[in-house]
């Protein structure tokens, strides 16, 4: 007599770990409160594109609970923002490609204080569940999953972890907002300008701390430019936050009738919109870049590898920091505080990296339209790299790095095309992503140079219209 086996349950996938935990009824049950409290009707379901474009769908709020475990499901293309290269074809998939499931994290719930009617999650993607041997497995285009999951080993490996905080320089236009600057000065923090933006500020800072930012400080640097910043966190935390507070620009924007923008650099000889990154690495409750007992700036030792990482990698990383054709503008027009050198200085603002303060190493590659998800996990990967390689990032260089001495880790790359080409030089940089994220972002960004070649731009215009005879 022979007994059958019965088949073994399939293993759990990590969309089956995510919906068993936005399963737990006491969870649930405080959303559901919550979103009764505030008389919530809608709910954005939202994820974030290779571009840092905000993706979503709305679902009336009284299918909470079928959202929480079944999530909504979008064509994998947004990914890559639907986009078609020159030749005809759609990155990311073909019209017959498997839609993915976006699951919501339930701790990014919020409502949105523009109107208390709509609330919001952001989600993590998953391929569906009926494909074979895919199916239930992590999206490899999402950005905001391939993050948690970078830094979450990361930590596994090396008992520490990344704490970041962004400085989003972005410029507003529109009636009543411009200013009178005298030839050879700046408007950079004077009164006056913060004054004239003090409808925008209040309302951005307002709408911001509702959402969940600290808010802590803001200055009004060049015409148009408005830098508010927030505290410090836990890299992940600090990426969501800064897509949010984008949303938020975006929607005072519509209130007040001006536009916000991103753009790198909006203008020739003015400030380009940075999007500094504010790194400290923790184990624990320690701060593992400085000593407590040295006053004077300085990095311990474990602080000089973790910095030797990053400028190693700084070329390779320039396309993630500096995404779009534009943003290298922002390096061409010399002396405007853009580094010009891979190197680092002691609160030298002409650097790749600034020692800023002890215990914080201030990265200036990344520009506004950065995808946060995706800077910072290149810079865990990178940071890997120096403390496993023990790499030394030399002396601080001394004086402006406009005067032509370049360092031992070379120049930056100055087009996307050469961004491009070093990005598919550097194995570590690539390594943040998994391969199939990697090659769509390459696919995509190789399609929006090729685009910027093939188009007659107002310069060329202006150069050759009647240049001959």
């Amino acid at each position: 007599m022979s007994l059958t086996r019965p088949p073994a349950a399939p293993a759990a996938t990590p969309l089956d770990e995510h919906r068993e935990r936005n399963a737990d009824d006491a969870a649930a049950r405080d959303i559901q409160a919550r979103i009764e409290e505030a008389g919530v009707e809608f709910v954005y379901y939202q994820t974030v594109s290779l571009t840092g474009r905000v993706l979503g769908k709305v679902v009336p709020a009284r299918h909470l609970r079928r959202n929480l475990e079944r999530g909504v499901n979008m064509h994998r293309t947004v990914m890559a923002d639907f986009q078609v290269t020159r030749s005809g074809d759609l990155l990311g998939g073909g019209p017959e490609a498997a839609e993915f499931t976006a699951l919501p994290d339930l701790d990014t719930f919020a409502v949105l204080p523009w109107d208390r009617t709509v609330a919001r999650f952001l989600c993590r993607t998953y391929e569906p569940d009926h494909l074979p041997e895919v199916g239930g497995r992590p999206l490899a285009a999402d950005a905001r999953g391939n993050l948690r999951r970078v830094h979450a080993a990361f930590t596994e490996r090396t008992g520490l972890h990344l704490r970041s905080g962004c400085e989003p320089e972005m410029t507003w236009t529109g009636p009543g907002l411009e200013v009178f600057v005298r030839p050879g000065t700046s408007p950079a923090y004077h009164a006056d300008c913060l004054e004239l933006m003090r409808p925008i500020y209040q309302k951005v800072i307002r709408y911001a701390q509702e959402l969940g930012l600290d808010m802590i400080e803001g200055d009004y640097e060049d015409p148009g430019q408005l830098e508010l910043n927030w505290g410090f966190d836990h890299a992940d935390r600090t990426a969501d936050r800064l897509v949010t507070y984008r949303q938020i620009c975006r929607q005072v924007a519509r209130e007040l009738g001006v536009t916000a923008s991103f753009m790198p650099k909006p203008a020739t000889g003015m400030m380009g919109n940075g999007c500094h990154h504010n790194l400290s690495v923790w184990r624990g409750e320690e701060n593992v870049l400085a000593d407590p007992a040295v006053r004077e700036l300085h990095l311990t030792e474990t602080g000089r590898h973790v910095l030797g990482g990053i400028l190693a990698h700084a070329a390779g990383s320039m396309a993630v920091m500096g995404q779009t054709v534009n943003s290298y503008k922002r390096y061409w027009d010399a002396g405007q505080f853009a580094p010009a050198q891979i190197n680092w200085g002691m609160d030298n603002k002409t650097c790749t990296v600034r020692l800023s303060a002890n215990g914080r190493l201030e990265d200036k590659l990344p520009d506004a339209a950065v995808n946060p998800y995706l800077s910072h996990a290149v810079l865990i990967a990178a940071i890997a790299d120096g403390l496993d390689n023990a790499i030394d990032p030399g002396p601080p260089h001394a004086g402006s790095s406009y005067d032509g001495d370049e360092s031992g880790f070379g120049p930056l790359p100055l087009t996307l095309r050469e961004a491009l080409d070093a990005f598919v030089g550097d194995r570590v940089v690539r390594s943040a992503m998994p391969e199939e994220m990697a090659a769509l972002f390459l696919a995509l960004k190789s399609d929006e140079w090729a685009r910027f070649c093939g188009a007659v731009t107002d310069w060329e215009r202006e150069m050759y219209t009647e240049a001959i005879p």
